[in-house]
């Protein structure tokens, strides 16, 4: 069997850390592979918010422990060196006496920031950092994007018909895409942890905004609704998920409704960005409508967006957003296009990689 690289180790450990997604939220996902004589002998991912760490794992995994002491151990995201609801993962490599820890990128977290691997150096650990940059800060681009930007990564999502509209002229959406698209929407939701909407678009299309057709959690519900003027028979207002109402006028908190009252001027999204930094949301799905999506934009307060065109037309209604940038992917689900945009620098892995297979892990 041939030599393993490094980067091939690295590899593995993005693809065990991935299948920790979206569980482990709000941390970070990580896998690890531990090598002893040019072969993994030990592996693990961390599977759940509150449970061990992937180190852990890895370690509970090898059955000749003594191998440890001349094992090189690879992992995605640099080793925690606090307690928090698990003992710091440093410790235990230290503790396990390994010769080398390769490690993808640093830690963000302030609580992490570089100590881990300083703690790692001084015991003796050989530490290396760089290995698949790139595709591990994509795999933890929520995580980076809240500690780095102290905001939630933005997913602006629309659907829009062949000639550029996003609802009639009577402001009704209903159905641009088709249904694989919207199960693809249900599956993107159980990924996140808040979706928002505007008052418009709660008032005409009364959305669940749930991921109902997807197994997984349903997202944090956001709307906002300056003057409280949403009627309660909404099912935004039904108690099912907690929801955040974003107003000028009041601050209450009922089960799963919570009323938050922001001034509404030229900052307004970015204060409410920084509530739900507050409120340690690491990612939301802006879905409409025009005006709401629109704002965002001209803010540039976004990084990725996700358009689905339908093979309806309109030929008069609310005109789509526009994007001054070329999509970095284009796919079809079945007849409709779905293209991806960033608003920054491509990064090399394909997001259109999530199938709508359930027989696979939701990721």
């Amino acid at each position: 069997m041939p030599k393993m690289t490094a980067d091939q180790y690295m590899q593995r450990c993005l693809e065990l850390a991935a299948l920790g997604l979206p569980r482990v939220m709000p941390n970070p996902a990580v896998g690890c592979v531990i090598v002893f004589d040019n072969r993994i002998i030990g592996e693990g991912y961390h599977q759940a918010f509150g449970g061990p760490h992937a180190e852990v794992n890895a370690i509970r995994s090898v059955r000749d422990r003594n191998q440890l002491e001349k094992a090189t151990v690879y992992v995605n995201l640099e080793p925690c060196n606090h307690h928090g609801k698990t003992p710091p993962c440093s410790d235990l490599l230290i503790k396990s006496k390994v010769k080398m820890v390769v490690i993808a990128i640093s830690d963000p977290n302030p609580l992490v920031a570089g100590q881990g691997i300083e703690k790692l150096n001084k015991a003796g650990i050989e530490v290396i950092v760089g290995n698949l940059e790139v595709e591990a800060s994509e795999l933890n681009k929520r995580f980076l994007t809240f500690f780095q930007k102290k905001r939630p990564y933005i997913i602006l999502k629309w659907a829009q018909t062949q000639d550029g509209f996003i609802a009639d002229e009577k402001g009704n959406s209903k159905w641009i895409s088709n249904d694989e698209s919207r199960l693809l929407v249900h599956k993107w939701r159980s990924e996140e942890q808040a979706i928002l909407v505007g008052t418009n678009t709660a008032k005409t299309d009364d959305p669940q905004l749930t991921a109902r057709d997807w197994p997984g959690k349903n997202p944090i519900r956001v709307v906002i609704d300056p003057d409280l003027a949403l009627p309660k028979k909404l099912h935004l207002f039904d108690y099912e998920v907690p929801t955040i109402v974003f107003n000028s006028k009041q601050n209450s908190d009922e089960e799963n409704l919570k009323y938050i009252q922001i001034d509404f001027g030229i900052n307004m999204l970015e204060e409410l960005l920084n509530v739900l930094y507050e409120q340690k949301i690491q990612s939301v799905i802006i879905e409409g409508g025009r005006s709401t999506l629109q704002k965002f934009i001209d803010k540039n307060l976004w990084d990725e967006a996700r358009v689905f065109t339908g093979l309806k037309s309109f030929r008069k209604g609310i005109a789509a957003p526009k994007l001054k940038l070329k999509p970095i992917t284009k796919q079809m689900i079945k007849a409709d296009l779905l293209e991806i945009f960033r608003n920054s620098q491509p990064i090399n892995n394909d997001l259109t990689k999530h199938s709508v297979d359930q027989e696979s892990p939701i990721k």
